[in-house]
């Protein structure tokens, strides 16, 4: 068993199988998921685990080249905006229905148990060297 970093073997055998430039949508509880993408749903309840926790998680584990969330997630979630903000100081803002039909291109969608509204980003992978 793994000591250390993601442990659930679903999520860790996905991320391993990614490449350059694929997409990885980590969504709320209420994104829609689309038909296509390898999903790896880690909601257990309302709020858990939170999407902060998730997108800290999947960081450690992916060198992320560019990021893409819903502009109007500064109005209706400033938490959440601030997080991705901060990670991300050149985030892509588009609205929440572009970036649904942006997220049906993703290679692999990790559905947290957040319950806030537009908690979702579409990370571009990079490589490491």
């Amino acid at each position: 068993m793994k000591r250390a970093g993601i442990l659930n073997r679903h999520l860790a055998g996905a991320l391993a199988e990614l490449g350059h430039g694929d997409g990885v949508l980590v969504c709320d509880a209420g994104m829609p998921i689309p038909d296509g993408p390898r999903v790896v749903d880690l909601a257990f309840r309302a709020g858990v685990p939170a999407f902060a926790e998730v997108l800290d998680g999947l960081l450690a584990e992916l060198v992320v080249e560019g990021a893409t969330a819903a502009r109007e997630l500064r109005e209706a979630n400033p938490e959440a905006s601030a997080l991705l903000e901060g990670h991300f100081p050149g985030l892509d803002l588009v609205s929440h229905e572009r970036l649904k039909e942006l997220s049906a291109g993703a290679r692999l969608v990790v559905r947290t148990g957040e319950a806030r509204p537009y908690a979702n980003v579409l990370l571009r992978c990079g490589v490491f060297f």
